[in-house]
């Protein structure tokens, strides 16, 4: 499988493949011991986005969804898996979803942000336009979450971006500005206004959109003043269709303004593991997090539970 291969802070690329490749022994070792019930697996970053070819992102997406369901089908009680999907053709992805959900018992799909493709690996395909309202309309009949997970930019948009300071390429700001202009994309576009019962997981607290819904609201309405495809604001997606999580963002003081500013309710814990650490994800959620009990099972279970339908 594809994976994104940057390490955590003091770990090698050796010890991030274990990481990622090792599940019935230290990452089930590590759940136990933090008191962690379930996680639910995927390919690494960036996956089936980063082959350009449609014929062989198709077989590889397929392949990788046999070999998670094999890797997990011992202990689906403390495992579950969201499918690899290739994004050239909507109609080919909605096959393999229905496939992954149906007969391997997936939760739902997750996107390492835009799809590559062309010959010369770098004509971007972004699944908010109609093209792809094929795709959605199978999520929404399936039930399921497709959770939008960033990716290591092609080499063009990292040059011209993040040449004058190429340390700001990944985590520390290209993730969060590339996916935040993709889920954007869907909210201004209309997704969700033509498929008001789908639900689109994004990581990092929302990859800093809800911190900001005031002046995106805002500005969009001044933009374009004869309208948008969207029939209302991206403020009100996050209370309908956007969820976001936790992931390798464990910041108090962040989270207490997102539950402010998009409810309890539309926030999950998650870790990021093996990007982040189980250990500090899972201190910080017990100690750091002021939230009385049925609030913290709320943030810690219950909203998962329902949106992966693992109460069904």
């Amino acid at each position: 499988m594809s994976r994104h291969t940057t390490p955590a802070l003091g770990e090698t690329i050796a010890d991030l493949v274990s990481n990622l490749e090792d599940i019935h022994d230290q990452r089930l070792r590590q759940m136990d011991a933090t008191g962690i019930d379930f996680m639910v697996l995927s390919c690494g970053s960036p996956c089936i986005q980063g082959i350009s070819d449609p014929i062989l992102a198709e077989s590889s997406a397929r392949q990788a969804n046999d070999l998670l369901a094999s890797a997990i089908s011992n202990n689906t009680f403390r495992f579950g898996a969201f499918a690899a999907l290739a994004m050239h053709n909507a109609s080919v992805a909605a096959a393999e979803l229905k496939r992954a959900v149906k007969e391997l018992g997936f939760l739902g799909a997750l996107v390492n942000d835009y799809q590559q493709s062309g010959h010369d690996n770098a004509t971007l395909l972004y699944y908010d336009q109609p093209e792809y309202d094929v795709f959605w309309q199978m999520v929404t009949e399936l039930d399921v979450p497709v959770y939008f997970h960033p990716r290591v930019g092609i080499p063009l948009l990292t040059t011209l971006q993040y040449q004058h300071a190429i340390w700001l390429n990944a985590a520390p700001q290209e993730f969060a500005a590339t996916l935040s202009g993709h889920v954007l994309g869907l909210c201004a576009n209309g997704v969700f206004d033509r498929f008001p019962k789908l639900k689109i997981i994004v990581g990092h607290l929302g990859e800093r959109i809800p911190s900001d819904l005031d002046r995106i609201d805002e500005q969009l309405k001044r933009a374009i003043p004869n309208g948008l495809p969207m029939k209302r604001n991206v403020t009100s997606y996050w209370q309908t269709n956007l969820f976001e999580t936790t992931s390798g963002n464990f910041a108090t003081p962040l989270l207490k303004f997102h539950i402010d500013t998009i409810g309890l309710d539309r926030i999950m814990f998650s870790i990021d593991y093996p990007y982040a650490s189980v250990e500090e994800a899972q201190n910080w959620v017990n100690t750091q997090v002021p939230l009385n009990r049925a609030d913290l099972l709320k943030l810690k279970r219950e909203t998962a539970i329902e949106v992966l339908g693992l109460n069904k």
